[in-house]
């Protein structure tokens, strides 16, 4: 699932290549993605406007196009954009092709088709939920929270601190995979309960939270470049990394499959029993 750090190197390139580029063609190849609530006809109502801004939400992005349209993506688990020369090959997992007046295709890929695109209008904003559920929480590379925001925020939430990290309302733009480099590198056990993390573990939580995503910004625009449809991970730490060493004690790493998502972590250097309570 692309998170936060891919979601804005993504942004940054599409802001410097596709405002005042207008859209002169549209092709949609599977139809399941695309929720069109601003047109019956998406293809007819796109084709004419002109890009004016991109932005990010968390793990959302927008694309505003004029007069009064907003192409919204949760690109989910397999979800990803692609700026590119319409000679290059049309992937299978191709779903919906913008053919611009700059002479490039901008193309909405999705091997499993679990993302979704939004054709709105900006009243309709409030229709997608999860665009509403999404603006609730303070963007994880925005301004930090202060510690004591933060730990007042935290408050609202109880269970296991990775659940709570990934589900987008404590801060947003983290997912599995950045939960599970945050938690590594605040030496935070995975499925410890909220309630029991100490004052201690809540500053390295909070010092974390927002030191590692913005650390994978940096790496993930030399990594990407203007490849933006590519998902770098090998970068990361422990997630993805089962079974190999730790890079900070040597020892093993685990992958344990809970939750419907895989999480990895170091037992040593995050100490703790999967024990319900």
């Amino acid at each position: 699932m692309p998170e936060a750090p891919e979601l804005q190197v993504v942004k940054e390139v599409l802001e410097r290549k596709l405002p005042g580029q207008r859209v002169e063609q549209a092709r949609l190849l599977r139809p399941t993605v695309l929720r069109s609530l601003a047109a019956q006809d998406f293809g007819a109502d796109i084709v004419g406007r002109e890009f004016t801004r991109v932005s990010r939400h968390g793990k959302s992005l927008t694309l505003t196009l004029s007069p009064d349209r907003l192409l919204v993506l949760f690109p989910m688990l397999t979800g990803a954009l692609q700026y590119c020369s319409p000679s290059g090959r049309v992937a299978k997992i191709t779903c919906l092709v913008l053919g611009l007046s700059g002479g490039m295709e901008l193309r909405y890929l999705d091997d499993r088709q679990m993302g979704m695109v939004y054709y709105i209008s900006p009243e309709q904003a409030g229709e997608v939920g999860r665009l509403e559920v999404s603006e609730q929480a303070p963007d994880v590379l925005d301004q930090p929270l202060s510690f004591q925001e933060f730990q007042e925020r935290l408050k609202r939430f109880h269970g296991e601190i990775k659940g709570i990290l990934t589900r987008g309302q404590l801060v947003a733009g983290v997912g599995n995979a950045y939960a599970d480099e945050v938690l590594f590198q605040a030496r935070i056990f995975p499925f410890r309960k909220r309630r029991t993390l100490t004052e201690e573990e809540l500053r390295r939580l909070y010092d974390a939270v927002y030191w590692v995503p913005r650390q994978a910004v940096e790496v993930l625009r030399e990594l990407m470049g203007e490849n933006i449809h590519q998902k770098p991970r090998e970068f990361l730490k422990v997630h993805g990394k089962g079974g190999q060493p730790c890079p900070v004690c040597g020892g093993r790493i685990t992958a344990i499959t809970a939750n419907q998502r895989v999480t990895n972590y170091c037992r040593r250097c995050q100490p703790g029993f999967l024990i319900r309570t």
